[in-house]
């Protein structure tokens, strides 16, 4: 591929030539003074980068990538101190005062965060916030700026720019708010873009537009990219070199091709297998029906205040017919807006819903609280994001007992904590950290402890809300395995929804495609996978899977 302002030469195992490094990082090093010592977050860590090149830095979290690139901006936490070097154009930005290193940061070297709803802010218009960097470091009049605003809008691809330049974060999709983000580190034409995770939060199919922007923005204004991910297809996709980390140090590094062909360090070879694997056979046609909804339907109502225009309803789920059996599991994919979280919701009577829906042959639709709440340790769930329902005031032991307080308050504490121990044996955590926070703990732990919350009360249906979307690909490979592993020891019947098509596909035995509110593709997981009928799930598919590079034929 060639890139504009290119000037590099390969010397070898993926070194570039001195005379086109923009960017050479030296024995970095980077520590956190804490209560009880010094964690070392980064230990020694070389790279460089090249004009127009992409340089991907993988590896599981914890592993210092991000570290690494907060340390180059000047971002980590007051307590966090660095160390070695960082030359961009002769500049250490190690060694850079305040004043000096804001005269790059945000116009020469600028980064796109992993959530953009964290970093716009959600008081000032989109075009306020994209145009701040070009009047801050350039001088940029007001009115050239909104200019260059609306040009930036359209080269990133937001519809009706002219209209969305007045938009609030909050008013824009997930999509739409990251590729606002884009448009705001390109404003100065960088020379330097990072992009940390940028893409972990979004549908498939949106991912794959932000990496083809990305990098037809890159090879049009010939900048380099540092590209910080977890995801290996993206690396492959979209990288020229990638070095590997892991606990603070790189531990392989070369071109991607190369890499992806002959891993030599066995955490690289660790994490090219991490992708989900087998196959879920079908339950018999003759498995009792656990769930069934006929026509449901969810509406909301938008609109109609002072401030927010003419009222109108959202059918967000628009006439849905499904049925699950035990045992099984079904999975519901879709873009984000497709109603497939609002549908699980739906049928746990967590939101308010028309049409039928009947639990082990039981019509539940019509009960109200107190009659419904027997039913509930039957019908469980596990959200996507585990720090954020579990309670920070909260221990694990506590957490996890939460639903026996409710359904068997009887029991006392001692059985509570025995009951407690055993859950979190069943999804492989020591019961011994009962009595510690939900915040102690990696994101992959907090997700089993999720899990062991839904699992104490043992319920026959589980509603799994996208589980694993913001784990690594080896963290999502055991949590997968755990629950399979749970789903046959204990008969389990699960609804899994979910973005990531690669999950589903190992975990489901029958798929439901959502659009719009309304299902357009149903059947057997690998008959769908094999031969999708319709273009929506093609177009699924192919974004989901493209992690091919340009004219090599897909794997298996």
């Amino acid at each position: 591929m060639e890139r504009a302002a290119r000037n590099e030469t390969p010397t070898g195992d993926g070194d570039i030539d001195p005379a086109g490094t923009v960017l050479s990082v030296r024995d970095l090093k980077v520590s956190f003074a804490l209560a009880d010592g010094t964690v070392e977050a980064v230990r020694g860590v070389d790279f460089s980068v090249a004009s127009g090149e992409t340089v991907a830095i993988v590896g599981e979290s914890g592993s210092g990538k991000s570290q690494t690139v907060m340390a180059l901006m000047g971002l980590l936490a007051s307590n966090g101190r660095a160390s070695g070097e960082a030359l961009y154009r002769g500049e250490d930005l190690l060694r850079l005062s305040p004043r000096k290193l804001n005269r790059i940061r945000g116009d020469k070297i600028t980064m796109i965060f992993q959530e953009p709803m964290s970093s716009l802010d959600p008081l000032y218009r989109i075009g306020r916030q994209i145009a701040e960097p070009m009047i801050f470091h350039r001088g940029v009049s007001a009115r050239a700026a909104r200019a260059r605003v609306l040009e930036l809008l359209k080269l990133v691809q937001i519809p009706d720019a002219e209209r969305r330049i007045d938009a609030y974060p909050h008013e824009l999709s997930g999509g739409q708010r990251q590729r606002v983000m884009i448009a705001m580190a390109l404003a100065n034409d960088p020379d330097i873009l990072i992009a940390d995770e940028p893409t972990t939060a979004l549908d498939v199919t949106i991912q794959a537009e932000m990496l083809r922007l990305l990098k037809e923005l890159q090879e049009r204004l010939g900048m380099a990219v540092v590209f910080i991910t977890h995801d290996l297809g993206i690396v492959r996709r979209f990288a020229d070199r990638v070095y590997v980390m892991q606990a603070g140090k790189v531990v392989e590094e070369g071109r991607v091709d190369a890499i992806f062909a002959a891993p030599k360090d066995a955490y690289t070879k660790m994490l090219l297998a991490a992708e989900p694997e087998g196959t879920k056979p079908p339950v018999p046609a003759s498995a009792p029906v656990v769930l069934e909804g006929r026509g449901v339907s969810v509406s909301f109502h938008i609109g109609g205040g002072l401030f927010s225009g003419d009222p109108f309803e959202l059918k967000a789920v628009d006439r849905i017919t499904l049925r699950v059996r035990q045992g099984q599991t079904v999975g519901i994919v879709g873009e984000s807006g497709s109603g497939k979280s609002t549908l699980g919701r739906a049928l746990l009577r967590l939101i308010p819903s028309r049409g039928e829906i009947a639990f082990e042959g039981r019509d539940i639709a019509g009960l109200d609280l107190r009659r419904e709440r027997p039913l509930r340790r039957q019908m469980q769930i596990v959200f996507q994001d585990p720090y954020g329902s579990l309670s920070p005031r909260l221990t694990v032991g506590q957490i996890v007992t939460e639903g026996l307080l409710v359904h068997e308050p009887q029991l006392g504490r001692r059985e509570r904590e025995r009951r407690a121990a055993e859950a979190l044996r069943e999804v492989q955590l020591d019961p011994a950290m009962q009595s510690r926070y939900p915040h102690e703990f990696s994101g992959g732990q907090r997700q089993r402890i999720a899990i062991a919350r839904a699992m104490i009360l043992k319920p026959r249906l589980v509603v799994l809300d996208e589980p694993t979307s913001a784990l690594d690909r080896s963290v999502q490979k055991e949590i997968i395995e755990l629950l399979r592993k749970l789903q046959r020891d204990n008969d389990l019947t699960y609804l899994f929804i979910s973005h990531d098509l690669a999950v589903v596909r190992a975990l489901s035995d029958w798929v439901m495609v959502m659009k719009d509110g309304k299902v357009v593709e149903e059947g057997p997981t690998e008959e769908v996978f094999a031969e999708p009928a319709q273009e929506y799930t093609r177009r699924l598919m192919a974004a989901a899977f493209l992690t091919q590079r340009e004219g090599e034929a897909p794997a298996g």
